[in-house]
């Protein structure tokens, strides 16, 4: 299993090229993706996403975030604050939903590497 970030989902319903999206598409296809839920968000904020696109998200499995969460993506955006590195929340919440399920994020996002520094984030560049 295997969860995309928005940086790649975009670049996938973009058409772009890249080592990510060559990944997301054969996850896809294998049934091996799993949708982080403020990713989710993230993408329906598009006010012109398409309603086929749309649709084809609402598919992906979404992973149901635990007990402990909150307070776990808190600290987990604490720890990476405190070294002084970028830790903004939507990302925090990104890498503590993967981290919860060991699941790894699929990013082309290089802020996630402060995350998987101060913790087991396993990351896919």
């Amino acid at each position: 299993m295997i969860a995309a970030d928005s940086s790649t989902w975009i670049a996938f319903l973009e058409g772009a090229p890249g080592h990510d999206t060559e990944i997301l598409d054969q996850a896809l296809a294998d049934h091996q993706s799993l949708m982080i839920p403020a990713v989710f968000t993230e993408l329906f904020s598009d006010a012109s996403l398409a309603p086929s696109v749309a649709r084809g998200l609402l598919n992906i499995p979404m992973i149901e975030l635990q007990e402990g969460y909150w307070h776990r993506a808190g600290l987990l955006r604490a720890k990476v604050l405190s070294e002084r590195r970028k830790a903004r929340l939507g990302d925090a919440l990104i890498a503590q939903t993967c981290l919860d399920r060991n699941i790894p994020l699929l990013t082309r996002d290089q802020d996630f590497r402060a995350f998987a520094d101060a913790s087991q984030l396993e990351l896919v560049l």
